[in-house]
Order: C-alpha cells, then structure tokens, then sequence
C-alpha cells in the first residue's frame, strides 16, 4: 500500500513539474489577466459604500479610485513591456502577480480615499507588469497559425472579467466593500504557485532600456487630460483648472510624440504603425473602450441614483451582459471571421454596442424595470464580444516575434487610456444634478455621447483599408 501512494505521488510531482502546454500556459496567464481586469470595474458597485464610509460625497474625486487605476495601468503598460522583453517572460508575469496580491490586500486595509487611490496606483503598476509578459508568453508558446485565436481567448477572458466586475463587486459589497480587494489574494497566491511551477521558461533579448522620462511624460499627460475633463462640469475656478490641465496634457503629450519620432530609442517605436492590422485595431479600441468604459460606469450610477437598487440587486441585473462576453467571441466569433472576415465582424460588434446604448438613451426611465435592465445589457455584452477579442486578435497576431511584449502593450495601453477617458467624460457630462428629471437627462446625453464615440471607430477600420 505504501508503494502505490509513493508512486501517485511521484507521478503527481512529475505532472506537476512539467513544462506546461500552449493550453495550460493560456490557463494560467489568464488567472492574471482577470485579476488586472476585473479591477477595472469591480469598484463602481462599491463606490457609494467607500463614499459612505470614508464621508466623500463627491462623484469626481471618488472616480480617481477608477481613473488612477487605468491611467497608471496605460501608462506603464510599454514601459514595463519593454522592460520584459529584457528578461525571462515568466519571472516578470510572476513578479506582477506578487506585486497585484501585495496592493491588494493594502487596498483593503486602506483608511481614506486618497490611501486607497494610492494603494490602488501600485496595483495598476502590478497588472502593467503581468498583462504584456501574459501576452508575450502566449505569443512565444503557440504555434503562428493559432496564435490570433489565443490571443482572442485571452482577450475575452479579460473582457468578461472587466464588465463581470460589477457583478462580483455587488456580491461581495454585501459583507463589505473591502471584500472586493481581499478576493485577490487567494487567486493571486494560487496563481503565482501554479506559474512558478508550470510556467516555460520564455528568455528575453538585447533590447535597449526604455526611456523614463517618456514614460513620465505620457503618465502626466493622461493624467492631466483625465483630470481636465472631470472639471469640466464645475464651472468658475473649475473651468480655469480644466484650461489649465488641457494645456498640460497638450504640452506634454507633444513632447512624448517628438521624442517617439526623433528619438533613435522611441518609447513607442513608430515603425509599428506601419504594420496596417497594428494601426487599424489600435485606432479602432480607442473610441470603443472610451464608450465601454463610461457605459458600464453608467449603468451602475444609474441604477444606483436613479433607480436606488442594493449592489447585489445591481451586479445582478448587469450580469446578463458580461456572460455575453465569453459566449460570443468563443462560439461565434471565430465562425463569422471564417466567413466573412475580422474587419466585418468588428463592424457589427461596433453596431451592436452602439445600438445597445441607444437602447437606454431612447427608453429608460425613471421607474426602475428589472426586465429592461436584464434585457437591454445583453446587447452591449454581445458588441463588446464581438469587437475587442477580435481586435486583440488581429492587432498582436500581426507583430513580429521581437515585438510581442511592446505591441500588445500598445494595443494594451490604448484600451486603458479609453477607459479612463470614457470614465471622465460620463462625469464631466453627468455633474452633480439636484433633481431625478436633470439627472435623467444628463444621463441620456452621456448615451448619447457614448454611441457617438463607438460609431468613430468604424472610420478607421475601413480609411486605413481603402489607403492600404
């Protein structure tokens, strides 16, 4: 008897200790990549509680729990891709993994609103370092044919995460809301386990070291436009402030784009524009992911103000949308690219989003339906399925081998940039109204705006074709 169990035993050691498959590689980078994600979104459910607990009733400094977040997150995405290409992929992902676990638990320990904005800044510096070495070790792993595949699982498996956010955090702000940061801990410590175990080791190469002043440049000047467009709406001294962080951002941005065109170093190496499926999906995610994110955060307020339902009752309503996700860009995605190709089925995806918000602006009332609420999100989870894995697929798939970790970083950088953006102008746009009726409105004009913003990336889908 003894015998047998030792050998289950070594036999389970042995299983463990191999080199994992292109399968399993995608399995266990995908653990990381829904902890970056799903704290995208998580905390909109829970910002009435932290702004109850910690006694902040104003919207535009409790967005920066959400914007600092994506903003960080954009933009060390290429810095610390092109760090990673430097070194062993495996060790950067699992070190992102550590430093996401680490954040998170002082996220939930965290005592005012400017602790947790900071707390949550070094853990956008986690998942900036885990998703481009993700993206990279699935690139290294899969053989050229099923590459834009992988990377459209991992793509939907992170959009799923993003919009399930709400859900999870409705769930978990029943006991508390700082159950929503303790949630990644087990998953970050299983995960780090797993990978130090099963990950392939995947070298890095002489690259040059990254620019960091570049890196400062765009990290002020996203953060500068974001935080002139939340101004927006405060009028007097606020109107100045915004003035001022537009010029900021103006003069910064600027400089960022002359070093990338005059640097023999670029931050951002402009030859990868030239690569036309590269450009067309970055121009593309950048309108869409700005509408996304300031719909899901719609959704959510709405709901929350308009509507005065729980958390739970929230994420549940909002769940039918984020379990579209998953569903179409793994079952009918890769059919409909088959027959009819990437750049139309991005077009319907774009179609269908916009017509989904529409849907809302057009219909939604003061009167809370759970029907409506239920029925009119799938729409937007069926675009959002259809749209941003496809692009994923189609940006990184186009990269050459020695940009991996940098390109999907781009790609990566601009989807976060959308988001923070998208977050700042539905609260420039919806401002504090007094009133149901004015807040109704604003509301409605946010949608409006939203479907607008998903209708421009069908420009450069089909231009940059027609150039090309």
């Amino acid at each position: 008897m003894a015998l047998v169990i030792n050998r289950v035993v070594r036999q389970g050691e042995a299983t463990l200790s191999e080199p994992a498959k292109p399968n399993q590689v995608l399995a266990i980078v995908c653990a990381g990549i829904v902890l970056a994600n799903l704290d995208l979104f998580i905390v909109n459910v829970a910002l009435p509680n932290i702004a109850q607990e910690f006694d902040e009733p104003n919207l535009g400094n409790l967005s920066w729990i959400l914007n600092g977040y994506a903003i960080v997150y954009a933009a060390l995405l290429v810095l610390f891709g092109r760090l990673a290409e430097r070194y062993p992929r495996n060790t950067s992902f699992l070190a992102g993994i550590a430093v996401f676990t680490a954040a998170s638990a002082a996220c939930a320990l965290a005592n005012s609103v400017p602790a947790l904005v900071a707390f949550r800044l070094l853990q956008a510096a986690g998942a900036a370092l885990l998703t481009p070495t993700s993206l990279g070790l699935i690139l290294a792993t899969f053989p050229p044919e099923r590459r834009a595949g992988a990377v459209r699982t991992w793509a939907a498996v992170g959009g799923f995460a993003a919009a399930l956010g709400p859900l999870v955090g409705g769930l978990l702000v029943t006991a508390s809301w700082r159950w929503i940061f303790l949630v990644n801990v087990p998953i970050g410590l299983i995960a780090l386990w797993v990978g130090w175990i099963k990950l392939p080791r995947v070298p890095g190469h002489e690259v040059p070291a990254p620019s960091y002043w570049a890196a400062l440049l765009v990290t002020v000047g996203i953060g500068a436009l974001t935080f002139g467009i939340v101004k927006l709406n405060d009028g007097g001294a606020g109107a100045a402030t915004a003035a001022s962080s537009f010029a900021a951002a103006a003069v910064t941005l600027a400089l960022f784009v002359a070093h990338c065109l005059r640097s023999d170093n670029p931050f951002v190496n402009p030859a990868l524009f030239r690569i036309r499926d590269f450009t067309r999906a970055t121009l593309t995610i950048a309108p869409f992911s700005t509408a996304f994110g300031g719909f899901l955060l719609s959704l959510v307020l709405w709901e929350e103000s308009v509507w005065h339902w729980p958390a739970m009752k929230i994420g549940l309503a909002i769940a039918p949308g984020p379990f579209m996700v998953p569903v179409t860009s793994l079952l009918l995605a890769g059919p409909l690219i088959a027959r009819f190709g990437a750049e139309a089925v991005v077009a319907i995806g774009l179609g269908v989003f916009a017509a989904g918000v529409l849907v809302w602006a057009l219909l939604a009332g003061p009167q809370p339906e759970l029907w409506f609420a239920v029925l009119c999100v799938i729409p937007s989870g069926i675009g959002v399925g259809l749209t941003l894995p496809t692009l994923m697929g189609v940006g990184t798939s186009a990269l050459p081998s020695s940009s991996f970790a940098t390109g999907s970083a781009v790609i990566n950088m601009v989807r976060q940039i959308g988001f923070a953006v998208g977050v700042a102008l539905f609260v420039a746009i919806v401002g504090t109204p007094e009133s149901v009726e004015a807040r109704a409105a604003a509301f409605r004009l946010a949608w409006w705006v939203m479907a607008a913003i998903t209708a421009i990336g069908l420009i450069p889908l089909f231009v940059l074709r027609r150039k090309a």
